[in-house]
């Protein structure tokens, strides 16, 4: 199945602004081993394959610190092609003594979570084979169970991790929203993601063509989460790549006829959706 490419609807790269490029720049590449695909006093392009941007930090003189508990970035993902993949950055993170947030089963995937140096949260997983994910009909389990540590590391076979492979991409995108039902109006109703977890533990998670999930979303910040200045670290936007022109004008014009404000621009759509997170729709 093609869940990353077209004809999916899925996540192309995020945009963060962060406090120290430097440092970010250093950790991202030096750390977790992305590529500098390009880069100025400003800014940094970070890849996987050398060829399309996964990452984008930024600085901006007049940023602000994320307000507590807002809405934004909960993490991002990086999906690693196999296992063994997974398993030498583990070792590697163990081996730095690099703080780890967490690991998990999903049934459906393998996980560990970090932050990156702002605490932008971050994933790193890789995928069960599509066949093994435990559908009720077109509905998965909200799982997290804990991860095989020994049997993950044993699949590293001492290998030293260097760089995400080639074919690394961003799987998806998880936020802080504060009202589900808008986040569903706007990536379900508007952008014609899929239901694939359903209004569990607060939070919803959508995909397209058969993935498990594109996007999470969650209220864990609470269903009154301010929404954070314009020039706040964290997250500045993230884009979804959409298979068409005629996809993305259809797209459009839902979110119109449902009151957003969307800007075109250069055969982009650029949209903030109801928790004030700024998408942009983009081709193939």
């Amino acid at each position: 199945m093609n869940f990353h490419q077209f004809p999916a609807t899925h996540i192309g790269h995020v945009h963060l602004l962060v406090s120290d490029l430097e440092k970010s720049k250093a950790f991202y590449k030096e750390t977790l081993g992305l590529k500098v695909l390009s880069e100025n006093a400003a800014r940094v392009e970070f890849t996987a394959d050398e060829v399309k941007p996964l990452l984008v930090i930024e600085r901006e003189e007049d940023s602000v610190p994320r307000l507590p508990r807002s809405t934004g970035l909960f993490h991002m993902a990086f999906l690693v092609p196999e296992r063994k993949d997974l398993a030498k950055v583990l070792l590697h993170l163990l081996q730095l003594r690099y703080p780890l947030q967490g690991a998990s089963d999903h049934l459906f995937s393998e996980a560990i979570y970090l932050a990156d140096p702002d605490g932008n949260g971050i994933e790193i997983y890789r995928d069960r084979a599509p066949e093994e994910w435990v559908w009720d009909g077109d509905e998965l389990p909200f799982v997290s169970d804990p991860i095989d540590i020994e049997g993950l590391l044993s699949d590293a076979r001492n290998e030293s991790w260097n760089e995400f492979p080639a074919d690394t991409v961003m799987g998806h995108v998880h936020l802080n929203v504060n009202d589900l039902q808008k986040a569903k109006e706007f990536y379900h109703d508007a952008l014609g993601f899929n239901i694939t977890v359903p209004f569990r533990h607060q939070a919803l998670f959508v995909g397209s063509n058969g993935y498990h999930h594109h996007l999470g979303l969650n209220t864990w910040n609470g269903t009154n989460a301010p929404i954070p200045l314009k020039n706040s670290l964290g997250l500045k936007l993230f884009t979804i790549v959409v298979p068409s022109q005629e996809e993305m004008a259809v797209m459009v014009e839902r979110l119109q006829s449902m009151d957003y404000d969307v800007m075109l621009e250069n055969g982009k759509a650029i949209v903030k959706d109801s928790a004030g997170i700024t998408v942009q729709l983009t081709c193939n």
